[in-house]
């Protein structure tokens, strides 16, 4: 019993050695590392490929979900990102305005402020639902994915450029226009 345990135990620990030392000299017939989307891909199945990262990247397909981006130009404020969420990792701030504030890119009028306009990728689970919704595509999926750090708090990239003083300022007109039209009705 003890010498049919023995020789299993030998047995094994050898068969580990060799596929050890079958990748180990394996590793030097590296082979050319190649696009995905080539026909060939799968053909060549011997050798190692390591890519070199940073110095290299493996090629990203088209359609791949990684960082999220806002163009917040082309952002109409209107929350349906936020609301198509399932994890709740955007988080806007809307301050409306008396009057149109300019126009996106595709025409749309823009009447809300981005008072904050904050994305948590460490909450994200790259679903790509905000992008859906988008009705201007001012929020998209970037090739970027490699944002590692050690930090959580760094994974919150925030893409309202309005300061305290500013948003404060456009709450009081906001206020003020409020009381000038209630004024008006009482009138």
């Amino acid at each position: 019993m003890i010498l049919k345990t023995t020789i299993q135990g030998i047995s094994s620990a050898v068969k580990g050695l060799f596929l050890t030392f079958r990748h180990l000299f394996g590793a030097r017939r590296s082979r050319q590392s190649v696009d995905i989307r080539n026909p060939e891909y799968f053909d060549q199945q011997e050798g190692v490929t390591t890519v070199q990262f940073p110095k290299e990247t493996m090629p990203i397909p088209e359609v791949a979900r990684y960082q999220l981006d806002v163009d917040i130009d082309d952002c109409i404020v209107c929350d349906l990102c936020a609301k198509a969420c399932p994890v709740d990792c955007i988080i806007i701030e809307a301050v409306k305005s008396p009057e149109a504030i300019g126009k996106t890119s595709d025409g749309s009028v823009k009447r809300l402020y981005a008072a904050q306009f904050d994305i948590d990728m460490a909450k994200c689970m790259y679903c790509g639902l905000c992008t859906v919704v988008c009705p201007t595509e001012c929020i998209t999926m970037t090739n970027k994915y490699d944002r590692s750090t050690t930090k959580l708090t760094d994974l919150i990239y925030g893409f309202g450029e309005m300061s305290d003083d500013e948003i404060a300022q456009r709450k009081a007109e906001w206020t003020q226009y409020q009381a000038e039209k209630e004024a008006a009705k009482k009138k």
